[in-house]
């Protein structure tokens, strides 16, 4: 093995699988929850370049755990031998990437309607992907330690930023704020369809057909695997699973958005109080 083939083997040290709820899982909870409340605590009130010089960084070290994923999911050792080959499933275009590539946006973007909307999805689907798997982490423990640490921190990020951003822009929180998040939301869904229409094309001219590709969990060749929509996919045609989807989703989110603004209505003093 090469150096740096020897360097990637390293990160892929093990361990025993944790449990969901186990010591691990419990861990990376109670730290994303104090990580969430001392962000609220110390810069709820910071200036948009503060709020700026939080995201930016945040991003990075994403998107560096991101490039570690992918490095180690890609080689296997055999008998001494690195073994390269891309894992197509682990693309990094879920609906739980979806910071990847927000993020720079709501870094960058000057303020206006489209900061809003970025800011907004974060702040309500974002979260949700976040705090669905911090609650239910299904299959996403695996038996590489740095795999476990990645996943934690990134779901705990989308946790950690969403609350932060709710609370940062707590005076704004109308359903007309709400309602922005959706158009990075359909933005983000189109991609990954086409992702899911164009790429499995690619890879079967180039004769690869061992592969999973399925982005966002949407993709009409193979069936989605999240909780109660793998129940649903094989029942209905696939124009109504996609619908339920995107509703279901769009949905969620506004309950997200309802909750904050519920939880904001008690916290904040009656003289701030949110306009519809």
């Amino acid at each position: 093995m090469t150096p740096f083939e020897r360097f990637v083997a390293l990160l892929q040290a093990e361990m025993t699988t944790p449990p969901s709820y186990g010591l691990f899982h419990i861990t990376a909870f109670l730290l994303t929850i104090l990580a969430a409340a001392l962000l609220v605590w110390r810069f709820r009130d910071a200036e948009d370049k503060t709020v700026r010089r939080l995201l930016l960084p945040a991003w990075i070290v994403l998107v560096a755990l991101e490039v570690y994923k992918q490095l180690v999911f890609s080689m296997s050792v055999s008998d001494g031998v690195a073994e390269w080959s891309y894992q197509w499933y682990a693309f990094p275009f879920q609906f739980c990437s979806s910071p990847l590539y927000v993020l720079p946006f709501a870094v960058f973007l000057k303020e206006g309607r489209g900061r809003d909307a970025v800011m907004s999805f974060l702040a309500t689907f974002s979260l949700f992907g976040g705090l669905a798997v911090m609650i239910y982490p299904g299959d996403v423990f695996i038996s590489m330690i740095g795999i476990n640490i990645q996943t934690m921190v990134h779901h705990g990020s989308q946790v950690i930023l969403g609350v932060f951003i709710a609370a940062r822009y707590r005076n704004r929180l109308t359903w007309r704020f709400a309602f922005g998040g959706l158009i990075p939301f359909c933005i983000l869904s189109a991609v990954a369809m086409g992702l899911n229409l164009i790429v499995p094309l690619v890879l079967n001219a180039a004769q690869i057909t061992d592969f999973t590709f399925n982005m966002f969990f949407i993709s009409h060749r193979f069936p989605c695997t999240l909780p109660v929509l793998s129940v649903i996919y094989p029942l209905v045609p696939y124009p109504v699973f996609l619908l339920i989807y995107l509703v279901g989703f769009t949905a969620v989110a506004a309950v997200i958005f309802a909750s904050e603004r519920g939880i904001l209505a008690l916290t904040e003093k009656p003289r701030r109080s949110i306009k519809v």
